[in-house]
C-alpha cells in the first residue's frame, strides 16, 4: 500500500519549511485568509515557498478570494496548488482553475451524512478534495478550529478524485483516523502547533511517522 501522503499547513517561516522538508511531509500550505492566526503576506510566503525543496508542493490556502487577491498571490509566490476554503462554487473552481493553470483543492466542511453529497458534485471540478469538519457556531475562521467529524462517516466511501482528511488531527489520533477511514492523505495545521500560528518541529515529525 503507498504511503499516506500529509499536508502540514499554515507555515509561516522558513524553519517552518525546514521541519516540514525534514519529516518528509508531501505538501507544505501556506494561509492568505487574512483573519486567521496563520496568515502569512503574499511576499512573507514567497521567501518561505523559495526554502521548499524539489518535490514539495507548495499550496495557497484561500477564503472566498476575489481575482485580483488571487493574481497577487500567484504572481508572488512560486505555487503547486489552489485550495479553497470558502463557499466558491463548483463553477468558480472551474472558472480559477481555468485562470491560473493550477490544480484545484476544494476543501468542504462535513457535519453528518446529507453533507457528503456536495462532494460528488465538487469531484467534477476539482482536481482534489479535502474532506475537513465544518466549523463549530461561531467560529470566526472557516478550518483550523482543531474539531473533528464522525470519521466513520467516510468508511467504504469512493470518490472520483484523491481527496484529503482534515479536522481535529493530531500525532496522537491520526493514525486511527486513517485506519477508519481509508484515507491516504491527512492535513494538519493546529494540531502540531504550540500555540495558536507557531508549529512545533518535534510535532510535525511525530505527525508525519504516525500518519505513515
Amino acid at each position: 500500500m503507498a504511503e499516506v501522503r500529509v499536508k502540514i499547513c499554515g507555515l509561516r517561516t522558513v524553519a517552518d519549511m525546514a521541519a516540514v522538508a525534514a519529516a518528509g511531509a508531501a505538501y507544505a500550505g501556506f494561509n492568505f485568509f487574512p483573519k486567521s492566526p496563520r496568515y502569512l503576506a503574499p511576499t512573507q510566503a514567497r521567501e518561505v515557498a523559495l526554502a521548499a525543496p524539489p518535490g514539495l508542493a507548495k499550496v495557497a490556502l484561500t477564503v472566498d478570494a476575489d481575482d485580483a487577491w488571487l493574481d497577487q498571490i500567484v504572481e508572488t509566490v512560486p505555487l503547486d496548488m489552489l485550495q479553497l476554503h470558502g463557499h466558491e462554487s463548483p463553477d468558480r473552481v472551474a472558472q480559477l482553475r481555468s485562470r491560473y493553470g493550477l490544480p484545484v483543492m476544494k476543501v468542504l466542511g462535513i457535519a453528518d451524512e446529507d453533507d457528503l453529497a456536495d462532494l460528488i458534485e465538487y469531484s467534477l471540478v476539482a482536481d482534489q478534495l479535502m474532506i475537513d469538519a465544518k466549523p463549530p457556531k461561531g467560529a470566526r475562521l472557516p478550518g483550523g478550529n482543531g474539531v473533528s467529524f464522525d470519521w466513520r462517516l467516510l468508511v467504504g466511501r469512493k470518490w472520483l478524485k484523491p481527496w484529503m482528511l482534515a479536522g481535529g488531527l493530531t500525532p496522537l489520533n491520526v493514525a486511527e483516523a486513517i485506519r477508519l477511514t481509508g484515507a491516504r492523505q491527512v492535513d494538519v495545521a493546529s494540531g502540531v502547533e504550540s500555540a495558536p500560528g507557531v508549529k512545533d518541529p518535534t510535532a510535525i515529525a511525530a505527525f508525519v511517522r504516525a500518519a505513515q
